[in-house]
This record gives structure tokens, C-alpha cells and sequence, in this order.
């Protein structure tokens, strides 16, 4: 991003090397971060010797802030989301607060009105209620 440029979430102004950028959610990270500690559990006789302290500190921050716990669900936020050509930060965003409203959802993400791909209140709501539905059933 130039120098002149300053940068804006709220108009997705954020760099090219983060809008290039694959994101994950809390949930996604949870479910790495798990399968790594299975693994290091697996390979060690004494696995807490095999993780570091930031590791189990990121381990416990994702899990304790995830919103969805099944992996197939977070397969089906992603999914979900992505119906809805948002960029990798919004999807993200979206999926780690779990907006309950439309007006919740523009005021943490409020490039998904400002874009030229703009979403209209129905599809916003439409996109809520698809995501409030798989925490239901969760």
C-alpha cells in the first residue's frame, strides 16, 4: 500500500498482501492448533515437553473464543460466507463475532455495504440467519 494511502478496514483499505491473503477463523485455528497437539501427544511420552507455552496459551485463546466447535460445521460457516463474495478479512470477522443483526454486522464490517459488490439488507440478513442456524444445530 503507498505511502500516500492511508489504510481503512471499513473501506477494506487494508493492503494487498492482506486482501491476497488466505484468513482463518478462531474455529479453523482451534481445529489446527488441536491436531497438532494430538499429534505431539502421540509422538512424545511426555508431550507437554513438546509444547511450548505460546503454543498452549494460542491453543486455549482459540478454543476459548470459537463460536463453532464441530468441524463440520466450521466447514459449513466458511462455506456459507463465501457464498456471499465477501473478502478473507470480512469472512473472517463475520465469522469469529457471530453478528446477530444486519445493523451488528455493518457496524463490525462496514466495507460489506461501502464495496461495489455491496450486499442489500435482505442478503445480509438472508447470510445471519444461514450462520445463527448451524450454531442451532451445532
Amino acid at each position: 500500500m503507498s505511502g500516500e494511502e492511508e489504510e481503512n478496514a471499513a473501506e477494506l483499505k487494508i493492503g494487498d498482501e492482506f486482501l491476497k491473503a488466505k484468513c482463518l477463523m478462531n474455529c479453523e485455528v482451534s481445529l489446527i492448533l488441536e491436531h497438532k497437539y494430538e499429534q505431539l501427544q502421540q509422538t512424545s511420552d511426555d508431550p507437554m515437553n513438546q509444547v511450548s507455552q505460546v503454543f498452549e496459551k494460542s491453543l486455549q485463546y482459540v478454543k476459548r473464543f470459537s463460536r463453532y466447535k464441530n468441524p463440520d460445521a466450521v466447514r459449513q460457516v466458511r462455506e456459507i460466507l463465501a457464498r456471499y463474495q465477501l473478502a478473507e478479512f470480512e469472512l473472517c470477522v463475520l465469522g469469529n463475532l457471530c453478528p446477530e443483526t444486519v445493523e451488528e454486522a455493518i457496524a463490525m464490517v462496514p466495507s460489506i455495504k461501502t464495496r461495489g459488490r455491496a450486499q442489500d439488507d435482505e442478503a445480509i440478513e438472508k447470510m445471519l440467519n444461514d450462520l445463527s442456524l448451524i450454531k442451532k444445530f451445532e
